[in-house]
């Protein structure tokens, strides 16, 4: 098969063309024989570096090995993309985990979006501007080699806004979308620290009610611009937004998502259930290459990683220089300019069985919806056990990991056969707060800010108990 100057267009050759027609109706043994009910297939993804399976499934072909022809096609924002995946004029894309959630819960967007395939873990990032970095260093603890000690808490950063307050200024920061993990972690990292990031209610979709700091939307490629201008005191984002702070100066990358909860999941590859039930074979064709993509972009201890900067730094995918999206895509992350630090997962795209879509990253993002205040009132444990396998399909997934096992392009030990989709409880966040995805309420309540129980906001309160 051969691409476009542009790389976006996959065009078919003869020999795939042969294999479709003689795909037939056979069983799911092997890639030959699975019969596509759909081979031409428009993507959609922001430009964030975590897009990287779709673009490595396109550029190495892995698409073209399941019979599909692809469009990958950039969108201006998260809320245009999920709304072309409801209406169909896209036929799946690169999501935040939040929004199959959020849209099949009907908050915001109501519409029953499905994932079968998670697309990375960590990645993302939380940057001040030079004055806020200015104002937290007098507060953050230093190690022997002069460097600040990290993780560094939001502990460092309440004497900040409290100074803000007192003077009647607005904290301002920035993440990308109400439902994004970035919302979330931003607002454990704040809460963590002691700093209110803020309720909704369903007369309110702000999320500043109550809050120290205040969080609204920014999209990703005009952080750094948003900043510098001094719209906003910081942001939480995806790379390569946080390195290209560092690279013009003009901002701090304090903590990373790692550093906030260890493998945390990103970013999801999102499709409307009706495309899974309407395309069985086409769902496992895409589950099966972006598999392939995200164990090439691990294999071999990152071997891979240069080339795929290279693919990315493209302006048909990210389009940010190739140095900047080196920066952590091969395994360092610069906090303060010169402070390069070895973070070897802070980019996972396989590893950890980071594509494997787990009920319990799907009820972590819940308990965080209803902690803020998205999801209004009380939901005993079972809505959330539910819910989570309403939109997570491990099913399709597992699948396709033992077609591709079956074809030799994977070995069993790199998928958690066994699993019941729960990972075991985890204590591996910047508070220590242990999360066991079933018993989310437990959870909730454990954490010192946010929503518990029956409370609910009534206007600007928190009322019930």
């Amino acid at each position: 098969m051969s691409r476009t100057s542009t790389g976006k267009i996959a065009k078919c050759s003869i020999a795939a063309l042969a294999a479709a027609f003689y795909a037939g109706t056979a069983s799911f043994a092997s890639a030959e024989m699975l019969e596509l009910e759909k081979d031409e297939l428009k993507l959609g993804f922001i430009k964030l570096t975590d897009m990287a399976p779709l673009a490595i499934a396109y550029e190495k072909g892995f698409f073209e090995d399941e019979g599909l022809f692809v469009t990958l096609e950039p969108q201006a924002n998260w809320k245009v993309l999920l709304d072309r995946v409801i209406t169909g004029e896209l036929d799946g894309a690169h999501m935040l985990a939040g929004q199959p959630l959020a849209a099949t819960i009907g908050f915001g967007t109501k519409a029953h979006i499905v994932t079968p395939f998670s697309m990375d873990l960590n990645g993302n990032g939380i940057t001040v501007s030079n004055e806020v970095w200015a104002m937290m260093k007098e507060n953050v603890p230093v190690g022997d080699d002069g460097k600040p000690v990290h993780p560094i808490k939001a502990d460092a950063l309440k004497p900040v806004v409290d100074q803000f307050k007192a003077q009647g200024k607005p904290f301002n920061l920035g993440m990308v979308f109400p439902v994004s993990t970035h919302n979330y972690e931003l607002r454990y990292w704040l809460a963590a620290g002691g700093i209110h990031p803020g309720f909704y209610s369903p007369e309110d979709v702000s999320g500043q009610i109550k809050a120290d700091a205040l969080l609204s939307v920014t999209p990703p490629p005009q952080m750094p611009a948003t900043l510098e201008a001094g719209t906003i005191l910081g942001y939480s984002v995806g790379e390569p937004w946080n390195q290209a702070a560092v690279f013009k100066g003009i901002g701090v990358p304090v903590v990373t998502d790692y550093e906030i909860w260890k493998n945390n999941p990103e970013k999801v590859f999102g499709l409307t259930k009706e495309f899974t039930e309407k395309y069985p074979n086409t769902t496992l064709a895409l589950t099966k290459a972006l598999i392939r993509a995200a164990e090439w972009l691990d294999e071999n201890d990152n071997a891979n990683r240069g080339e795929a900067v290279e693919i990315l730094s493209r302006s048909e995918y990210v389009g940010a220089d190739a140095a900047v999206i080196a920066n952590s895509m091969t395994g360092t992350f610069e906090y303060e300019k010169g402070d390069k630090r070895e973070v070897p997962d802070f980019n996972v795209f396989f590893r950890h069985y980071a594509t494997y879509p787990y009920y319990s990253d799907a009820v972590w993002y819940l308990t965080q919806m209803r902690r803020w205040g998205q999801i209004a009132e009380h939901k005993d444990d079972a809505w959330y056990a539910e819910t989570a396998k309403s939109v997570y399909l491990p099913d399709i997934y597992m699948k396709a990991a033992e077609m591709l096992i079956e074809e030799g392009k994977a070995s069993k030990e790199e998928f958690p056969f066994g699993t019941d989709g729960y990972k075991a409880p985890t204590s591996d966040f910047i508070d220590g707060v242990s999360y066991d995805g079933k018993a989310p309420n437990a959870y909730i309540d454990s954490l010192k800010v946010g929503l518990k129980g029956e409370q609910t906001i009534s206007g600007s309160e928190v009322v019930g108990g």
